[in-house]
């Protein structure tokens, strides 16, 4: 069932896949969208002066205006987090701060003014350096501690317990979402696939840290915010834990670099250069459980999504950072 004339907050909502979400949902529901604008993808989402969306700027760390900006609302989406290796690695600190006591303000947000359902976006980051097939039951893996590589997966584990700890004592409709590796048209940050088509249009080299044997499964933006309607729609998905991706649209990064030289008519040189911290070499999900509960299906291949994103970055998104 579509959902119709409720109030939605979307922490984090100007962002890349955030923006994508409020699009979807703003023709027939009061959005609001709470984000303190670092990655704004707002721009792209052509929802200027659109009558059913009020946006807010704001941190998830000041607890009143969390709280002021929740009231009133049915469904919370808490998108909002420190993300990107690079960001996670130069403040640790603060990111475990974002991504766990963020987490902590928008769930006591949602009990004091009795939100009805509230989806947390976690990561698959989760399952450590090798995932394979990995099923929401599989046991998590924590990074050695003193690795600040590993404190953006931590905090959103943490959060992901508070989140299933407020849904049994509180009783608020909780779900929780691990997406894996989303990409597309209108991203912004720095999303692999975004820096390599910018620089490939460019004509710039594509840099690859470490030796571009790393494996991932990439998920087409439209079929992440596909996912994530099915999580507030249907009353199945309350208490549970989504693998939300696409684990036929797998490739190597260095495969992936030149897959989207070919698509883009690039001649950017490939190179590599060493990694400074422990990588991902395997993330590939399972997403049984969100296609038998969900009845999730990712629709956009590899190569159809590469050439939208392509596309997309030629007409507009040329002037995005590199």
């Amino acid at each position: 069932m579509a959902i119709e004339g409720k109030r939605i907050v979307l922490t984090g909502g100007a962002g890349f896949i955030g923006s994508q979400l409020a699009k979807r949902l703003v023709e027939k529901n009061e959005v609001v969208i709470y984000d303190n604008g670092h990655r704004n993808a707002l721009k792209h989402a052509s929802l200027e002066n659109h009558a059913n969306l009020t946006v807010i700027w704001g941190d998830v760390l000041d607890r009143e205006a969390v709280s002021k900006a929740i009231a009133g609302s049915h469904i919370v989406v808490h998108l909002a987090a420190i993300a990107g290796v690079d960001m996670v690695m130069s403040m640790p600190s603060h990111c475990m701060r974002v991504n766990l006591f963020g987490t902590l303000n928008v769930l006591d947000a949602c009990v004091e003014h009795k939100v009805s359902r509230m989806v947390d976006f976690s990561t698959s980051e989760v399952f450590g350096s090798y995932v394979y097939k990995a099923e929401e039951h599989t046991a998590t893996q924590l990074g050695e501690v003193g690795e600040s590589r590993w404190t953006y997966a931590v905090s959103k584990l943490a959060a992901e317990h508070m989140t299933y700890s407020y849904h049994k004592e509180h009783g608020i409709q909780t779900v929780t979402i691990r997406p894996f590796n989303v990409y597309g048209p209108q991203q912004v940050g720095i999303g692999a696939i975004h820096v390599f088509v910018v620089r490939a249009l460019k004509g710039k080299e594509i840099l690859i840290h470490g030796d571009g044997n790393q494996i991932r499964s990439w998920c087409y933006v439209d079929d992440m915010v596909a996912g994530a309607l099915l999580c507030l729609e249907k009353e199945e998905a309350v208490g549970h834990v989504f693998n939300i991706g696409n684990p036929r649209a797998t490739i190597t990064t260095a495969h992936l670099a030149e897959q989207i030289k070919r698509l883009s008519a690039s001649d950017s040189p490939v190179v590599f250069d060493e990694i400074g911290y422990p990588d991902v070499e395997l993330r590939i999900p399972s997403i049984k459980k969100a296609q038998n509960i969900l009845g999730y299906r990712p629709q956009v291949d590899l190569e159809e999504g590469l050439l939208r994103t392509i596309e997309w970055y030629r007409r507009i998104g040329m002037e995005e950072d590199d």
